[in-house]
């Protein structure tokens, strides 16, 4: 998202819901007067990160599922984001882009990057949204129609990729984070390899430090001396300087691999 900001491309993150039902992952956080109002402290980080990248964001609307824990798993919440009907949780997202009117989307895969209820739903209302706003029949109120060219999926965690910093870390003497992990994939070649192929990679070297800002901006949710940090930009953009994507719907030609996000659609529009 810095990349295309700095480039002049206007983006919007739409966010689904407030975070109400969120943990707070980060102990010097962890206190009542920030678990009474937490709603109102991830709105204020939300804005804090917003003006470090310099995207636009909105909020859709939706309160928190948050993540059932137990075995079997408990019921959802009643009225949470996961359990609206898909037309319901869809609506708000689909007037979003046929106001914004993006040519590219960005969303998680049908296991959400992990499987968190909201991120699984925001993977469904993702895919319903490109393909219905461009439709006129389909979700009468929400503006007027307009079609997006491409959707990706994140391909954020992968084998590969900790695979190069954890070497990139051992050739420069230091002790890397993840020889934990690389032990536990000596026996398995699947094990960390990503559910779908990298189609796109996009080089973001020069603003790993914008997305570290942005992340810490998220206070609650991001620990500044737990694993996010644990290798240095300056090791990242040796070892693996790109952002990874999956092209799951597109209706331009783009050849693959891909480097930009973009690919297809500069030829056809003027960004």
């Amino acid at each position: 998202m810095a990349r295309y900001v700095r480039e002049g491309v206007e983006v919007l993150v739409c966010t689904l819901t407030g975070g109400e039902r969120g943990d707070i992952l980060n102990k010097a956080m962890e206190r009542p007067e920030i678990r009474a109002s937490l709603p109102d402290v991830r709105r204020a980080e939300m804005e804090k990160a917003r003006e470090i990248l310099g995207v636009q964001q909105r909020f859709l609307g939706f309160v928190d599922s948050g993540l059932p824990e137990g075995d079997p798993l408990p019921p959802l919440p009643e009225g949470c984001f996961a359990v609206q009907p898909l037309e319901v949780a869809a609506a708000p997202l689909v007037a979003a882009v046929r106001e914004f009117r993006p040519h590219v989307m960005l969303t998680y895969d049908e296991n959400g990057g992990y499987p968190h209820p909201d991120h699984i739903k925001t993977h469904q209302v993702s895919i319903e949204a490109f393909e219905a706003a461009g439709d006129p029949d389909r979700y009468p109120g929400c503006g007027e129609p307009w079609q997006p060219l491409k959707l990706y999926y994140f391909v954020t965690f992968h084998r590969a990729k900790f695979t190069a910093l954890h070497q990139e870390m051992l050739s420069r003497g230091l002790e890397s984070p993840y020889a934990e992990r690389m032990e536990e994939w000596l026996d398995d070649e699947d094990a960390g390899k990503p559910r779908h192929e990298i189609t796109t990679r996009v080089g973001c070297a020069d603003t790993f430090e914008v997305r570290d800002q942005a992340l810490l901006a998220h206070a609650t949710q991001v620990d500044p001396n737990g694993g996010w940090f644990a290798c240095p930009a300056e090791v990242q953009r040796a070892a693996w300087p790109t952002e990874d994507y999956h092209l799951a719907r597109s209706v331009v030609d783009s050849g693959l691999p891909e480097d930009d996000l973009f690919a297809g659609i500069r030829e056809r529009v003027c960004l």
